[in-house]
């Protein structure tokens, strides 16, 4: 065991481990002396274990990683009377509850008021609790227990993720930034297990949730200022506890149903998609022994289809004839046939210039899935207690492509397992071992089947034997290919891990220390546009066949990558009580990780960006991480020692370690281990057949990677100030100043391979006429630490705890997020990303985060109106009248920021994903570059302009654009009816934007708003969907017992 090993410095994993709660506190007697040798004792409510402690000289007690629940607390001292108490323990707090004794008998008991100070006299952290009730009465939109996250103060869900089935890369969870942080900077634990996945994202599905309402008791989220036990992360900590059975048997059935004919029509829609979902499962746990040994299980599934209305641009008649609005061209017959095969002819009205019209269809998304958890607790001893987790989960989906050409699906596939051993050595010392295994299996880019012949065609294709390649024209939907033509990734992740955590007090230190490891093995299989992708600077390009670019897979050189890293922690944390009302929390976590490596060496990378070879096998950079000191220093005081006020402060560093999710791009698209071929100037005519005889005549078309040889440390630094107030009995307020600076980010680039610019007086300019860097290859991905990001807020929350049947909560954030860019996971992880960012300059990419939110309100409450769960009152909820419970989240923000671009690469940067910004018009009209609730013509397209000369980069800057605000207000309705003492059955609806309000996306899809030969393009600026669906309303049924 390492605490026979490190007696003075204990473990912590390369994850925040503990997942219960800490009571600690003083007692003293009338006098304000201290009592040692008090004894005191949490009895947990539901299971009866008992936990108990004596203070020592200094009359301080602390009784660590309790489960959270209820407890009843006693405290007992000769001479005076028994103190009494009752409390809800949360997963992960710190609670701090002082005593004072009176003079009594033994005999005599006194209960001390059940309603507990909310304030957190014990840490300095920023962090908010979701407990069960309001896990499975609020409404949520598919029962992913993770969206409640976003209730607290500093979170906000990212708008911008790409569809399902197009994420893969980013992972298939709800992502969302914690203050400020990158969605890949959380850390996800489920029992004190990390539950990242491959793509250190949020856990997901292919329906793109986290299920198990019914199988989490409850989750905590940890934005800012966490002690040094937590680590794996520079963003937020979402720490959730699985339910656990008691001495009584317990649990439910349910079956939620969803159907079209109950919903409003979206603002798209010319009639409403088919939509039928069944949502349907049932949890049991109890007591295997009583007081010893208890077990849980849960089991949901999903079947669903889903019909989603799909707007996109397609030529018009006109421009099939070659009549453009510019002029007349000569079609190519072999355009023409390709696009007669594919695009359909608008049927959803043209554009102003006749170029182009929009084709809209609704398809059916089909999805079914499964998930299981179980557990099992066992006290062996009053020393000893073991517990484990088994979670399993499976879904597949599919559904048409953005023309309905063919399907595409997806599936994705989880294990979870979970052991932890509690030990105590004394009532001063306790010990908490723990084992997990997480894997993750994902396959994105199937194409089952062709729902359009062609599509299935090799006649279409570009490679022998292949179907149709993808195409990217500006102005017209990106066409994905025939059969087999998405870019293909499976993903089989495991981590092993181990973990253990020591307490000890002495006088009025209460140190934790702990170690971690974690072995990763991420097996990556990956094909990119396998089919092959042209792109063309404009329609009349497209139309005349004049391809801009073209890559494409050269058969034979296609394998899997089996990535290994390694993963240690230590810690110490010492969380002094200087005073009975100042604590002082003091911390250092050391972690470090092993640089990735290949089982079979196939790792490939430039040493140096002109480098004729890459350098072949490990190391693939050197070590960044052996210096990973990171100090935490907090504090909370109470000025007024009544423990109804707390001013709190504190700093940490938190290190992003080079985990395998941040090279799946290099490691899995680099030659020669992966032969694909890019040209970025094309004769003429090479469409669709030519250009794959140019790619295998050269081998300096291969596309190769540069990972910066040695980077820097890469950490952010957390701080913040806060202060909390209690208001009344159950009513609490927070007002905090949070600010986070990240430094050395890592900026992933898709080709890095340019023309060279310069930086002059008037901006960047590029040659003309220019050479890339690199002649020796086609295409050069890349990963530097080159990065920076800023986050400054004011966060305020307040809390009504429940009370009389009722409790509320509201939360405001006032935020500006700043940076050089916004993703770790290639460079389109969001809808709103520039793809190609510059990095030779890459201060000239300073501008909003991709996800900035500058204004952020929820407010969710749940109310048990007339006491219908109140076992005094449960015989009258069979009265139509009693027995209703009600639940509600509102949630009003402003828009997210977006880009207008260029189409093409009118600055002649030859790079695969060249992406050049317009210039700003500087005129009062133009201060603001949107038109708010137009959304058909949202971009003030006359306040853009071509750049002069044509090789300038344009001087508006990245995410110069603000969408759309989002308001939602998303109801429940409970009717309860005990038909017994135990059974409950719970009739429920749920609306889904009950207001029905129209949220408009930001025009994503029609973001190019000039080609590359400074032709406006039509339609440009046009807003095609909304951020969320319209109103939607949900029916279930529940049993409770």
């Amino acid at each position: 065991m390492v605490i026979a090993l490190l007696i003075g410095f204990h473990s912590t994993a390369a994850l925040a481990q503990v997942a219960g709660g800490t009571l600690q506190g003083s007692v003293i007697d009338s006098t304000g002396a201290a009592l040692p040798a008090a004894q005191v004792t949490a009895t947990n409510v539901a299971t009866g274990v008992v936990r108990d402690v004596r203070t020592n000289r200094d009359g301080v007690y602390t009784l660590p990683n309790l489960e959270p629940g209820e407890y009843e607390l006693s405290v007992e001292a000769k001479g005076f009377a028994i103190l009494q108490q009752h409390l809800k323990l949360d997963v992960g707090a710190v609670r701090v509850i002082n005593f004072n004794m009176k003079v009594g008998a033994l005999t005599e008991k006194v209960e001390v008021s059940t309603t507990s100070s909310t304030v957190e006299l014990g840490s300095s952290e920023i962090s908010g609790v979701i407990g069960s009730t309001r896990i499975t009465e609020l409404p949520l939109n598919g029962r992913d227990w993770t969206q409640l996250a976003t209730l607290e103060p500093g979170v906000s869900s990212i708008r911008t993720e790409n569809s399902l089935g197009n994420r893969v890369q980013q992972g298939e969870g709800q992502q969302m930034s914690i203050s400020g942080g990158r969605p890949w900077q959380n850390n996800y634990r489920l029992d004190g297990i990390s539950i990242n996945d491959y793509a250190n994202g949020a856990p997901g599905s292919a329906l793109g949730v986290n299920l198990g309402v019914d199988a989490v008791q409850e989750f905590s989220v940890v934005s800012n200022g966490y002690p040094a036990e937590y680590g794996r992360s520079s963003g937020g900590i979402v720490n959730a506890i699985t339910r656990s059975g008691t001495n009584s048997l317990h649990g439910s059935a349910y079956e939620f149903l969803r159907n079209s004919a109950l919903d409003a029509r979206n603002y798209f829609d010319t009639q409403k998609p088919a939509f039928r979902r069944n949502q349907f499962g049932g949890s049991v746990g109890g007591p295997i022994r009583r007081d010893k040994t208890f077990f849980f299980g849960d089991f949901e599934g999903i079947r669903q289809t889903l019909g989603t209305t799909q707007i996109s641009n397609v030529p018009s008649a006109a421009a099939r004839a070659g009549n453009l609005s510019t002029g007349k061209v000569t079609v190519d017959p072999n355009v023409l046939k390709f696009i007669n095969a594919f695009f359909p002819l608008p049927n959803a009205g043209l554009a102003a210039s006749g170029d182009t019209g929009k084709y809209r269809f609704a398809g059916p998304q089909i999805t079914s899935e499964d998930f299981f958890t179980g557990k099992v607790d066992h006290h062996i001893s009053e020393k000893d207690t073991i517990d484990g987790t088994y979670l399993f989960d499976r879904g597949n989906s599919s559904q048409p492509d953005e023309l309905n050409n063919k399907l595409f699906g997806f599936s994705t596939k989880r294990n979870i397992v979970t052991a932890e051993e509690n030990h105590t050595f004394s009532s001063q010392f306790l010990n908490a071992a723990r084992l997990g295994f997480n894997r993750v299996v994902a396959l994105e880019g199937q194409t089952p089947a062709a729902l359009n012949a062609a599509a299935g065609d090799p006649a279409f294709g570009t490679s022998p034997g292949l179907d149709a390649a993808q195409v990217s024209v500006p102005g017209l939907v990106a066409f994905s290919g025939g059969l087999g033509g998405f870019s293909q990734h499976n993903y089989h992740y495991n981590s092993f891990q181990g973990n253990d955590d020591a307490f000890l007090t002495r006088g009025i230190h209460g140190f934790k220390f702990g170690a971690s490891f974690e072995r990763i093995q991420d097996n990556e299989f990956a094909v990119a546009s396998p089919d092959g992708q042209f792109k063309f600077g404009s329609l009349a390009n497209f139309l005349t066949n004049k391809p801009k670019s073209f890559q494409g897979v050269i058969p034979g050189a296609l394998s899997e990558r089996g990535i290994r890293e390694s993963l240690f922690g230590v810690y110490f944390q010492d969380d002094m009580r200087l005073r009975r009302n100042l604590t002082f929390n003091l911390g250092l976590r050391y972690e470090m990780s092993t640089v990735p490596s290949e089982v079979n060496g196939k790792l490939a990378t430039l040493r140096n960006l002109t480098d004729t070879t890459p350098h072949l096998g490990s190391p693939f950079f050197s070590n960044p991480t052996l210096k990973n000191f990171e100090p935490r220093v907090g504090l909370s005081w109470d000025p007024f020692g009544t423990g109804k006020t707390a001013v709190r402060a504190g700093f940490g560093m938190f290190d992003v370690l080079p985990l395998p999710y941040l090279f799946e791009l290099v490691t899995e698209f680099s030659a020669p281990f992966f032969q694909q071929g890019n040209i970025t100037s094309l004769p003429a005519g090479t469409f669709p057949t030519g250009a794959f005889a140019l790619i295998t005549a050269n081998s300096n078309t291969l596309r190769s990677a540069y990972v910066q040889p040695n980077p820097s440390r890469n950490y952010v630094m957390h701080w913040n100030l806060n202060l909390q107030q209690q208001i009344a009995p159950s009513v609490t307020a927070m007002v905090a100043y949070v600010g986070s600076h990240g430094v050395h980010q890592v900026t992933p680039q898709e080709d890095m391979d340019t023309v060279v610019p310069t930086l002059t007086s008037a901006g960047l300019l590029y040659p003309a006429n220019g050479t890339r860097l690199n002649p020796n290859f086609g295409r050069i991905g890349g990963v530097q630490w080159i990065g920076s990001s800023e986050y400054n807020a004011l966060e305020t929350k307040v809390v009504k705890q429940m009370s009389h049947g009722l409790q509320v909560q509201g939360s405001y954030t006032w935020s500006k997020s700043l940076d050089t860019a916004s993703t770790s996971v290639g460079t389109d992880a969001f809808g709103n990303s520039l793809t190609n960012p510059q990095y030779l300059f890459p201060r000239l990419n300073r501008g909003l985060s991709d996800f900035d939110v500058r204004h952020n309100a929820l407010i969710h409450l749940t109310w048990d109106v007339g006491g219908a769960m109140d076992p005094k009152v449960r015989a009258l909820s069979t009265s139509l009248l009693r027995g209703w419970e009600v639940g509600s989240i509102l949630q009003v923000s402003s828009g997210i920021p977006f880009n207008a671009i260029l189409g093409g690469d009118p600055t002649g940067q030859l790079t695969a994903n060249a992406e050049d910004l317009p210039d700003r018009v500087a005129s009062p009209a133009c201060k603001n570059l949107v038109n708010p609730g137009n959304p058909n013509n949202y971009i003030k397209l006359q306040c853009l302009t071509f750049p002069n000369p044509v090789t300038r980069q344009g001087n508006l800057g990245r995410n110069a654009l603000i969408g759309p605000g989002l308001l939602s207000l998303d109801s429940s309705l409970f009717k309860n009816t005990f038909v017994s003492e135990r059974l409950n059955i719970q009739f429920r609806m749920e609306a889904f934007n009950i207001i029905n309000h129209t949220n408009f996306a930001p025009p994503l899809a029609d973001s190019v708003v000039i080609d590359q030969s400074g032709v406006p393009v039509p339609g440009a600026g046009q807003i095609t969907s909304t951020q969320t669906p319209s109103r939607e309303i949900q029916f279930g049924l529940k049993l409770i017992f």
